[in-house]
């Protein structure tokens, strides 16, 4: 879906290019409310609380029915968990996110000529929402639309560095046919039929799958800001490749903040916003943030996969019963993001208000 605003509302500040000028105090917009900053709520960051991780290979040997009712638990309690053995190539995994920072380290000229508007948001961008004035996160990114391939368009992808096309291209193929293999255990898991969610995102030729890489430099005040804001994903379903060796999500658990410590070669699967509406609420979609720290840079590559923009949306009849009335009112994706497009991230009220 295209937005309505087809130009920025103020002129776009590239945040590596602040990191790198060696300021030591962030700019005001950067500067998050005192409720939001990140030392604002406990988090827990060392005693032992993190999402589940959960081992793939069990499905295909005698231990099928335990890793599903994993997967389950995890769907039903935390919205959150990372997979072990997923099918994606580990290589390739880290071949297209050392190709993306590369891009990151290109000089600022090269960078600018994919410049995004909120037109599509395709291109390198450094802020998410079109309302003049709104609090900016610290970070950069790059979005691509993989599906449907109508939308695809790889003469927007970047040409240095050379591989990065064809990997992105590879690693998109990969990630989109383990969301297939997730989204059947999930319907199964809910009691549907196997293909039941993804006919309800439009199936294989209509779903929506894109990729924004994001880039979080080095923050001087990092007490003070956030790399993306508290939010939902509105989406279906989004596959985070977080870097094992900086940690910045967290996880909302009741009133504390969780952050969750990256397996090598894992997954971070997080359950959007759709998908709680059609298991009527038996799944959650769970709040989010990201810290930035003044040490590192950081570089994840996050995979949306979501419903066929037009397509409505509702709890499934199977789901729906006396005992467990329907949640939520029919929309469809292109209404329910128009919101979030306008707004940028903006925590958990979307849905809770359908």
């Amino acid at each position: 879906m295209m937005s309505t605003v087809q130009a920025w509302p103020e002129p776009v500040i590239r945040v590596q290019h602040l990191s790198d000028s060696g300021i030591r105090v962030i700019p005001d917009r950067y500067v998050k409310k005192p409720v939001d900053q990140p030392g604002a709520v406990a988090a827990a960051a060392s005693e032992g609380a993190d999402i589940p991780v959960i081992d793939m290979e069990g499905l295909s040997s005698g231990d099928a029915g335990v890793t599903a009712a994993l997967i389950d638990q995890a769907c039903r309690e935390w919205g959150f968990f990372q997979v072990a053995n997923h099918g994606v190539s580990p290589g390739l995994m880290a071949r297209c996110r050392e190709a993306w920072r590369e891009f990151f380290q290109l000089p600022l000229a090269e960078k600018q000529r994919y410049a995004n508007s909120p037109a599509t948001y395709e291109g390198y961008g450094s802020r998410l929402g079109v309302e003049k004035g709104i609090s900016l996160d610290w970070s950069d990114y790059f979005f691509l639309h993989f599906l449907p391939i109508g939308l695809r368009d790889e003469n927007k992808w970047p040409t240095l560095p050379v591989s990065c096309r064809e990997l992105a291209a590879e690693y998109s193929r990969e990630v989109v046919e383990l969301c297939g293999k997730l989204m059947k255990i999930l319907s199964r898991n809910l009691g549907l039929k196997e293909d039941y969610l993804l006919e309800a995102f439009g199936g294989e030729e209509e779903l929506g799958a894109c990729m924004r890489v994001n880039y979080y430099p080095k923050c001087p005040q990092p007490d003070r800001t956030l790399g993306l804001s508290s939010h939902s994903d509105p989406g279906g379903m989004t596959l985070l490749y977080s870097d094992e060796n900086v940690s910045g999500l967290q996880v909302r658990r009741g009133d504390t903040w969780i952050t969750v410590k990256p397996q090598p070669n894992t997954f971070i699967v997080n359950l959007g916003d759709q998908l709680q509406i059609l298991s009527n609420a038996n799944y959650k979609s769970v709040e989010h943030r990201v810290i930035v720290n003044s040490a590192k840079e950081r570089v994840s590559l996050a995979f949306f996969y979501n419903p066929k923009g037009d397509k409505v949306i509702k709890p499934a009849e199977e789901l729906v019963s006396p005992g467990q009335p329907q949640r939520y009112s029919p929309t469809t994706y292109n209404d329910y993001r128009l919101y979030i497009r306008m707004k940028g991230p903006c925590g958990k009220s979307q849905v809770e208000s359908l």
